[in-house]
């Protein structure tokens, strides 16, 4: 099984930057991706970025440009570069990784989440 912990969040202004960080333990055969997702109140979870094995990534149309995703597969880690953050992008932020290995299947594990408070 993998374990997922994010670090990183915080409140910052408009226009300012953060950092997350998510750092994966346990035991597993593969991984095909780690990203990220966020989850608004009252809204649904979106996929904000995300980052397979051979390095593609993907992200939502609402953060090209300003949020960027990086993977470390040595130290199974990845991180969401936010720059240029706005209100709308408030939302408790959680790590996630597709993997499979002995006794499971390909399937997702998610991180507890981080809160990222952008104030105007």
């Amino acid at each position: 099984q993998v374990q997922l912990v994010e670090s990183g969040g915080g409140r910052v202004q408009t226009g300012g930057s953060l950092r997350l960080s998510c750092e994966a333990s346990g035991s597993w055969h593969g991984m095909n991706s780690m990203g990220w997702y966020r989850q608004a109140p009252g809204k649904a979870r979106e996929l904000v970025a995300a980052i397979s094995n051979t390095g593609t990534t993907t992200s939502g149309n609402s953060v090209k440009g300003r949020f960027s995703i990086s993977r470390d597969d040595a130290e199974n880690t990845v991180d969401l570069q936010l720059d240029n953050l706005k209100p709308e992008d408030t939302a408790v932020y959680y790590c996630n990784a597709r993997a499979y290995g002995y006794g499971f299947n390909t399937r997702d594990f998610w991180g507890r989440g981080t809160q990222v408070t952008v104030s105007s």
